[in-house]
């Protein structure tokens, strides 16, 4: 099996869902940025929901999927209100990936019962229309005990992917996808279910040793994609 720094770029940007979710952007920097993210032939563009009319028509007949984030970047809908979300995406447009916000106040509480079901119920209206659901826990908010909950909430509700972070949490310290706290995921996962880290990964070095620990897929910021490909320092 090849190490990430034997892949060509164009394997690696297969790891990649390239973020285009500043809440500030206009609708030139979404289309320029998707465009980056398309022409370098990452896995997915990740955007938020009011683009996906003009991204679906960007992505349409390229090699690059589209994802889209649901009730970001709090997860504090209520869960009906996070299922009608979903249903509205994924009904109109052809979405390979949406990126859900877990409860993680609740999940911080130690109500796993309700994280698990409030994911669940996400997950269930995705598969129908062929969606892969990717739930953020936003593990800057958590200790390794309630990273490993959240992971195994993820599992036992039937998602495909757990995710780390949305990349603008604002309450403590924010670390992101660290090597530390990917080995969690991983670990509690057990092979149940995919794992995409996201927010801080900005250096190629960074990005290679999470390949080679064996991560599925990495949120990489817009700026930073053609960094971590090794296009630019």
């Amino acid at each position: 099996m090849k190490t990430a720094n034997e892949m060509t770029v164009k394997e690696l940007a297969r790891y990649i869902d390239h973020a285009v979710l500043k809440p500030e952007f206009t609708q030139e920097d979404v289309r320029k940025y998707t465009q980056e993210g398309i022409d370098l032939g990452c896995a997915t563009v990740c955007i938020n929901p009011a683009y996906l009319d003009m991204v679906s028509k960007m992505v349409a007949g390229t090699d690059t999927g589209l994802c889209v984030v649901c009730d970001f970047p709090f997860g504090l809908s209520t869960t009906e209100s996070k299922v009608m979300q979903a249903k509205e995406y994924c009904s109109k447009y052809k979405i390979q990936d949406l990126d859900v916000v877990s409860n993680y106040g609740q999940l911080r509480s130690g109500n796993y019962d309700f994280v698990t079901e409030d994911i669940k119920e996400v997950v269930d209206v995705c598969h129908q229309y062929g969606t892969s659901v990717k739930v953020i826990i936003e593990t800057d908010a958590l200790n390794e005990e309630q990273i490993k909950a959240g992971t195994e909430c993820a599992v036992a509700a039937g998602a495909d992917f757990v995710k780390s972070s949305t990349g603008f949490f604002t309450g403590a310290a924010n670390v992101g996808a660290t090597a530390e706290v990917v080995k969690i995921m991983m670990d509690a996962g057990k092979g149940k279910i995919k794992v995409k880290g996201s927010g801080c990964i900005r250096t190629r070095e960074h990005f290679l040793q999470l390949i080679d620990m064996g991560i599925d897929r990495m949120g990489i910021g817009y700026h930073s994609t053609s960094i971590v490909l090794g296009l630019q320092k």
